[in-house]
């Protein structure tokens, strides 16, 4: 059974930063994509960025650019999103998910998602 757990969230003065994780099991993780999404209320679900096998290649959508850092650890199946210079339109539950599926060169998630985690940026 995969299961993908997020840690990390919480409540954070504008610029401050969080380091987010996402635990793995139940999979080779090595052989799959892990991407961070986040979802604000009222509004659907967003990419943030995702790092392919080996950690070296990652993508990041424009608002997390420059702030935002995904890295991997292969030997502890865990992801890390490490969020900085936080603004209050961040707020959102930030979920991980995990996908070995590919089309048109882009990963395609959809199949293994955690329960997600709080991150709230006051102002």
């Amino acid at each position: 059974q995969v299961q993908l757990i997020e840690s990390g969230g919480g409540l954070v003065q504008a610029g401050g930063s969080l380091r987010l994780s996402c635990a793995a099991s139940g999979l080779t993780f090595s052989s799959y994509v892990v991407g961070w999404f986040r979802q604000a209320p009222g509004k659907e679900r967003e990419f943030v960025a995702h790092v392919r096998w080996g950690g070296g290649s990652t993508s990041y959508a424009d608002s997390a650019k420059g702030r935002f850092t995904i890295s991997r650890d292969n030997a502890k199946n865990t992801v890390y999103l490490q969020m900085n210079s936080l603004k209050p339109e961040d707020t959102a539950v930030y979920y991980c998910a995990a996908t070995a599926r590919w089309a048109y060169g882009r990963p395609v998630f959809g199949d293994y998602w955690g329960q997600g985690t709080q991150v709230t940026v006051s102002s």
